[in-house]
């Protein structure tokens, strides 16, 4: 190819294998299916390979899903592979006619009708077969020179990411988004690139994710560095509150049913569209803090349940609230262990049985704790969740088991879904939508997190959604219904989910007889003393 395909300053190639541009490629299906030679071998006349933006309906940037991708470099792979199959099959047989052909040379001075035309025939299906080997092998090479071409865009992409070198396009949307919506957070897309590429800004967004000083997360840094563990978002978090704050720690988390008439168990009307839904996770933060909601909905044969889990609630941080900041860090550095395990609780108490589908659905730190749950083990072993709901969530590191579908709604102007640095993947069951509509915080309200991540703009972006005409958007939606229904009346349980009490801290140990100076942790002098004897 002359030119290599585009990179997106985001740190990830551009929509691989959209078949918008790539003519024919979009019939072929997945590669391993070789069935219709036809169709394949319009791959080596479609020329340049060139990936496409994002699909755009209307405010809506959507990517991933049935619509918005053809193909991924595993697919193609296993393409090559299968080709390369059929190409060692066809060899076998046209080493077989060759053969044939060898046997029948003592007859070729027999009657003409039974010996001459015969090795005719037996030299001409030799050369069909071969004809057709040499195709495939030269369509497997075309499909993985195709794979290595975008494979080296993506490595080279990382590349100028790793080094900072972003594209000016990303740092003048920014200043759009600055001067247009008066609000001066950082965008996703910036937020993104920096979390990705500077250790030293990344780590001051997640301080402020996490509530705790930039200088904590700098020792954590250094200390995940000085361990040979990166410094990678999960390591970071895990370095932060095991060793610079173990007073943070995660804790067990229990849930109990919430008692009464206006927050207990009861039928209420729910409505299960994307909005309806996000909408609902707003209902069940204003309840109070700690709270999560169970909704069981029947739809044919068997009941689903969906499981509503709220942002976070900042406040008495390390507390009783598994909500509060905290809770982001037991989300993007445990695997939300405790929180998933109480889920898992209140399902059972709200009725729920083993093999039940379940639908998560989860705000900003809620949509993690949400998203953590398609690869927790012994979730997955007890329930069949379907479906996974977030907005304004970083949950581009989560890699959910197959079978599990989720949408994930981002605002262009939310520096949320970015502090992590990783975009969320491109797959077949995984739908992202960005929200390009610019929006500003209300007069005289807080702006919090930037308007960009307040839950109404998301309800309203929701209901874009299932507006929306985009192959991907319909399928994702489909099957978002066809798990809980159209809504209506359901049975709805709140529970009040409450993190242990903190250990009693260690009491300290007295010092030695004839100690020397005192020392800082590791062994080594405390600041400004002179070195221990």
């Amino acid at each position: 190819m002359a030119e290599d395909p585009p990179v997106d300053g985001g740190g990830q190639l551009r929509g691989v294998g959209h078949s918008s541009e790539v003519g024919q490629l979009s019939e072929v299906g997945q590669l391993s299916e070789v069935g219709q030679f036809s169709e394949v071998g319009q791959l080596r006349e479609v020329g340049q390979f060139r990936p496409v933006e994002p699909a755009s309906d209307g405010g809506l940037s959507v990517r991933g899903g049935v619509g918005s991708i053809s193909f991924q470099l595993e697919e193609l792979d296993a393409g090559a592979r299968g080709l390369d199959v059929l190409a060692r099959d066809l060899a076998a047989a046209e080493l077989g006619v060759h053969r044939v052909w060898e046997a029948l040379g003592s007859y070729q001075r027999d009657d003409p009708f039974s010996g001459a035309e015969a090795l005719t025939a037996a030299w001409e299906g030799q050369r069909s077969v071969a004809a057709a080997r040499e195709e495939l092998e030269g369509l497997s090479g075309s499909v993985r020179a195709c794979q290595l071409e975008y494979s080296a865009a993506e490595s080279m992409n990382v590349l100028v990411t790793e080094l900072g070198q972003n594209p000016s396009w990303l740092w003048g949307r920014q200043v759009v988004d600055f001067g247009m919506s008066r609000d001066w957070h950082p965008n996703r897309g910036s937020a993104e690139a920096i979390a990705g590429s500077d250790h030293l800004l990344g780590g001051a967004i997640l301080a402020a994710l996490l509530g705790t000083r930039p200088g904590e997360i700098d020792a954590a840094a250094r200390m995940a560095l000085a361990a040979g563990g990166g410094t990678s978002v999960p390591v970071l978090v895990r370095m932060l509150l095991d060793r610079v704050r173990p007073d943070l720690r995660p804790r067990p988390v229990t849930a109990v049913p919430v008692t009464g008439m206006e927050n207990g168990a009861g039928d209420t009307a729910v409505d299960t569209s994307p909005a309806g839904l996000l909408a609902r996770a707003g209902e069940v933060e204003a309840a109070g803090p700690g709270q999560i909601e169970v909704i069981q909905t029947s739809n044919g044969a068997r009941d689903a349940f969906i499981v509503i889990i709220p942002g976070t609630q900042p406040g008495n941080m390390g507390g009783p609230n598994p909500f509060d900041e905290v809770g982001i860090g037991e989300s993007l550095g445990y695997g939300s262990e405790y929180t998933a395990a109480a889920i898992r609780s209140a399902l059972r108490q709200a009725g729920a049985e083993a093999g039940d589908q379940v639908v998560a659905v989860g705000y900003s730190q809620g949509g993690i704790h949400a998203m953590n749950l398609s690869q927790d083990k012994a979730f997955l072993a007890e329930y069949r969740l379907k479906y996974v709901l977030t907005a304004g969530s970083p949950v581009g590191a989560i890699t959910p088991e197959p079978g599990v579908s989720s949408l994930h709604l981002e605002h262009r102007q939310d520096w949320v879904p970015g502090s992590e640095g990783l975009p969320n993947p491109d797959t077949r069951d995984r739908v992202t939508v960005t929200l390009n509509g610019l929006v500003r915080t209300p007069s005289g309200e807080d702006e919090g997190l930037g308007p960009g991540h307040r839950l109404t703009n998301y309800e309203a972006g929701a209901t874009a959604v299932s507006a929306s005409t985009d192959p991907s958007l319909v399928a994702s939606t489909a099957t978002l219904a066809a798990v809980v229904g159209a809504g209506g009346t359901a049975k709805a349980t709140r529970f009040q989910l409450v993190r242990a009490p903190k250990p009693p801290a260690a009491a300290p140990q007295p010092s030695l007889p004839g100690a020397g100076w005192p020392v800082s942790g590791g062994g080594r002098p405390a600041a400004g003393l002179p070195p221990a004897k």
